[in-house]
């Protein structure tokens, strides 16, 4: 009887439990929670959205300061789906945190702006907006001066009555976009605007080192001996605003090296008075030996009144469109007697005229450069400025060594003077001349162009002296033929 009531007793149990249980099933409620992926791998289930947002901004205490902002957000890749569940198990804020922690940056709110250069992009990130604008600001100042930049925004620049420059316009020849974005927190974010501006004008490793002025030293000496240009010393230097600028012995400077990340153009209306050269009238007499020269009236230079329009990169002419000259006060010619029994291949070592027509501007001189983004010895003078065209002669007799086209000079003529010198001329329109061909001073030898890799017209000029261009001889520099 005990026994029967035992087991009556366990059915009946069994059955209350059984009918609990189906009771249960029925009537739960299903939770609410989120799921946690961060680059599409499931790192947990929480409770609560906010309460991760919450607890990763609470422990960003770091970051706000660094970087002056109210939130420190999650990580780019992270994503909270909402689920509806009726399991139970959750993680911890906490754990899902470390988990985020070890694998990837938290974020602040900022800007991202991807300048587009020619191979490749560049991203530069900050906080403010006003940042980077301000940097691009500081850097266009670099190349054209606070005072002028002022007078070009708020259009109160001088008006020219004889000579003067205007700005006409200024821009930043690469195209730059702007996001607003979340940034990650270990990547490079800039907050200081000058910090900004040091990396835009010279790169992220820039040089410098100071040097001391020795007697007899000039600016474009000091900064021909240390490779780098006259432009590039005045930036590092801004107490210094020209080139004739001088200096002392014992004077500490700045020997820097820039490195554009963006290319400020700035295109300038310039009125110029310039001296023109004289130009020397040979005469020849036959009573008189080759070699026997004679001036019979002296040469006085004379001043043109010269309009153009200048292009300039980071503080370098690219391109020079003349656009006017007017005489002010007229050049009076040499004559020089010269005796008259063959028409000498031999040329002169003084007397050098000059390879182009009045009006030129020295667009390179003879130095250091940066040239397409490298740094070059530009052993020669870019001479611009007498327009698309013009005539260019030969600096004193000789036989044209080479007539021909290659890369990069374009189209050029080298002579041989047959006194330890040569003179090569480049990027021609057209050569006038051929090889083998002899010429005598002041002959026209080809046309101004731009030809092979040029920016825009002009004469690249070189001289050689003690053997052949490109074989034994050695460029030096032409002003000192003149």
């Amino acid at each position: 009887m005990k026994k029967v009531t035992l087991i009556a007793a366990v059915l009946l149990l069994s059955t209350v439990i059984f009918l609990l249980g189906f009771n249960y099933s029925n009537h739960a409620e299903p939770h609410t929670y989120y799921q946690v992926y961060l680059d599409d791998e499931l790192l947990g289930t929480i409770k609560s959205k906010k309460a991760l947002e919450d607890y990763i901004n609470e422990r960003g205490d770091y970051y706000k300061k660094k970087y002056d902002v109210d939130t420190v957000y999650a990580p780019n890749g992270l994503e909270i789906k909402k689920i509806v569940t009726y399991h139970n198990e959750t993680s911890k804020v906490r754990d899902i945190y470390k988990q985020i922690e070890k694998r990837k940056s938290f974020t602040v709110q900022g800007y991202e702006f991807t300048i587009k250069q020619e191979k490749e992009s560049q991203k530069i990130n900050v906080i403010q907006e006003s940042t980077f604008k301000n940097a691009i600001e500081n850097t266009i100042k670099t190349f054209v001066g606070s005072e002028r930049y002022e007078q070009y925004q708020n259009n109160t620049q001088p008006k020219i009555s004889t000579t003067g420059r205007i700005i006409e316009n200024i821009y930043i020849d690469q195209k730059i976009s702007i996001k607003e974005t979340t940034l990650p927190v270990d990547d490079k974010i800039y907050t200081d605007e000058d910090e900004l501006s040091k990396y835009i004008l010279f790169g992220s490793s820039p040089t410098s080192r100071t040097y001391t002025v020795q007697a007899g030293d000039t600016i474009e000496k000091v900064a021909f001996s240390n490779e780098i240009s006259v432009e590039e010393f005045l930036i590092s230097n801004p107490e210094f605003t020209d080139k004739n600028n001088l200096l002392f012995p014992g004077q500490e400077v700045i020997i820097g090296t820039i490195d554009p990340q963006v290319d400020v153009v700035v295109e300038e209306h310039v009125v110029e008075d310039k001296e023109s050269d004289y130009q020397t009238e040979i005469r020849y007499d036959e009573s008189k030996l080759v070699g026997d020269d004679e001036i019979i009236q002296a040469g006085q230079k004379g001043v043109e009144r010269v309009t153009q329009k200048e292009k300039l990169v980071n503080g370098f002419i690219n391109y020079v469109d003349p656009k006017n000259k007017e005489v002010i006060k007229p050049a009076v010619n040499e004559i020089l007697v010269k005796g008259e029994k063959y028409i000498p291949t031999v040329g002169s070592t003084t007397n050098w005229l000059w390879p182009t027509n009045s009006g030129w501007t020295i667009s390179s001189d003879y130095g250091y450069r940066i040239f397409g983004g490298a740094r070059e010895a530009h052993l020669a003078l870019d001479i611009s400025g007498t327009g698309y065209g013009s005539p260019i002669y030969a600096v004193t007799n000789g036989v044209v060594y080479e007539s021909r086209y290659r890369y990069p000079d374009g189209n050029y003529v080298c002579i041989n003077h047959n006194n330890g010198y040569y003179t090569c001329y480049a990027h021609m329109q057209r050569q006038a001349v051929s090889a083998g061909q002899t010429v005598e001073r002041g002959q026209i030898i080809g046309y101004v162009g731009q030809s092979g890799l040029a920016t825009g017209p002009h004469v690249h000029f070189e001289v050689w002296r003690g053997g052949r261009p490109w074989y034994g001889g050695t460029r030096i520099n032409p002003w000192s033929m003149y």
